[in-house]
């Protein structure tokens, strides 16, 4: 026999660590989808109903393919209120002032537009002072003319009125301590006293404000003379509130209008016995009628 040790051979087997730390990604994605959930779960209990159905719309449409929002029988879209057409009342009052010789020459200082707040109709100041006085709420008679023009067709419409009057940043004051506040408020009073002379309804008017130099319409020339301005806003009118309204645009077409629920008086004399007929046989006289003798 031989005097050497035997040889021993072992064999090694290596391990991946615990599946080399796959899992730790797994967990990384089911710890966010439980904070998700979380935060879902949370906004559905603090927010308002608006918000909860859209949230639940997009999780019924995440791609947005879908016509309709939220619920099923009444999605959000559906739910925000519509604006009123003010087209046809911005056409018909810029035509009123066209025929009107004296007016066309302000084409320049009449801006008539729509926004979010409703048809805003700007009567602009020019240097020589075209609508009132210089630093005085005494209007000119050109502007007396053009209000009563427009004063004809707002008085045709339910609309409610904002009146605003505005001066540029150069400082007024008197002796008295008049300046651009007070200056800014009286003009506005004074355009609403003259709408209201002419056509307006005396619950038209929904405000009448003074923003002296606080609202410029050129902030980078705050000196400028179109600074000087009277502000009228058609507010807008709830939709659900239009049905039967006669507008200056449709007001040709609403004879024989209903009011109130009652017919107008036309209706009224067609439906009246003319004076001295007879009435037909077997016919019952009117409550209240007098019997004709034969």
């Amino acid at each position: 026999m031989s005097d050497q040790p035997p040889i021993i051979i072992k064999k090694v087997v290596a391990h991946g660590g615990h599946h080399g730390g796959a899992w730790k990604v797994a967990y990384a994605d089911f710890v966010t989808a439980m904070m998700s959930l979380f935060i879902v779960l949370w906004l559905m209990s603090t927010t308002s109903k608006f918000t909860q159905e859209a949230i639940g719309g997009y999780f019924r449409d995440p791609n947005g393919s879908a016509k309709t929002r939220g619920t099923t029988k009444q999605g959000v879209a559906e739910n925000i209120p519509k604006k009123q057409d003010l087209t046809q009342l911005k056409t018909a009052l810029m035509k009123s002032i066209q025929n009107i010789d004296a007016l066309k020459k302000l084409n320049k200082q009449i801006e008539i537009t729509i926004t979010d707040e409703g048809l805003r109709i700007e009567l602009i100041e020019d240097k020589k002072g075209t609508f009132f006085e210089t630093g005085s709420p005494k209007p000119t008679p050109i502007l007396v003319e053009l209000l009563k023009v427009l004063s004809e067709q707002l008085g045709k419409i339910p609309n409610k009125i904002s009146v605003e009057g505005h001066t540029d940043a150069m400082p007024y004051s008197s002796s008295a301590g008049y300046g651009n506040w007070e200056l800014s408020a009286d003009r506005a009073n004074m355009a609403r006293h003259l709408m209201q002379q002419s056509g307006v309804g005396p619950n038209q008017i929904a405000q009448v404000r003074g923003f002296a130099d606080q609202n410029l319409r050129k902030p980078q020339q705050p000196f400028d003379a179109s600074n000087r301005r009277i502000s009228l806003i058609v507010q807008y009118l709830d939709m659900s509130k239009l049905s039967g309204v006669v507008t200056p645009a449709n007001q040709d077409a609403a004879a024989p209008a209903i009011v109130n629920g009652e017919k107008a008086a036309a209706g009224k004399a067609a439906e009246a016995p003319a004076p001295g007929a007879k009435p037909a046989p077997g016919a019952k006289p009117a409550p209240g009628a007098a019997a004709t003798k034969p």
